[in-house]
């Protein structure tokens, strides 16, 4: 009998994005910004929810609590979008109202940022970190410091 060739995790299914890490208490045995990193790169590599929540100590309810939790909603996306095969259109990100969003939110996204696992020859190597600008200059706007006459010329000396 012949054996099916083994299909690679790069063809069935897309990289994690970058996304806001879930808040969370810090706990040593909780889900820590890597954990959350490392368990969508091993979703990636497996392709199954109870061996990527294995590989990380986790369990698989655990992870479906942590994705149902208000301010995961990046975190779910991210879910969903590696496990979305390549090819089969492009899945939206959820949007939110910032008209809502209070000015501790935005000081811990700001904080914190965007975060990616980088994924090399199936391991995750490393956490690629990016700034949120978009929030920073909320925060500017909210604060009025846009609205100050030596901003808005331009013109820094």
């Amino acid at each position: 009998m012949l054996a099916m060739p083994k299909r690679f995790a790069h063809r069935t299914r897309r990289r994690p994005p970058f996304s806001r890490p879930v808040p969370l208490r810090a706990r040593a045995d909780g889900w820590t910004v890597v954990r959350q990193c490392e368990f969508l790169a091993q979703l990636y590599v497996t392709g199954s929810v109870a061996a990527a929540a294995r590989a990380v100590g986790m369990t698989p309810k655990s992870a479906y609590r942590l994705r149902a939790r208000s301010g995961a909603e990046s975190f779910a996306h991210s879910w969903e979008r590696v496990l979305t095969p390549p090819g089969s259109g492009r899945s939206k990100a959820p949007r939110t109202d910032h008209r809502k969003v209070t000015f501790e939110m935005l000081e811990r996204w700001l904080d914190d940022g965007f975060v990616q696992a980088v994924i090399f020859r199936g391991r995750m190597c490393g956490i690629r970190r990016k700034v949120d600008n978009p929030t920073l200059f909320r925060i500017l706007r909210r604060t009025g410091v846009c609205s100050d006459p030596y901003w808005s010329t331009g013109l820094v000396e």
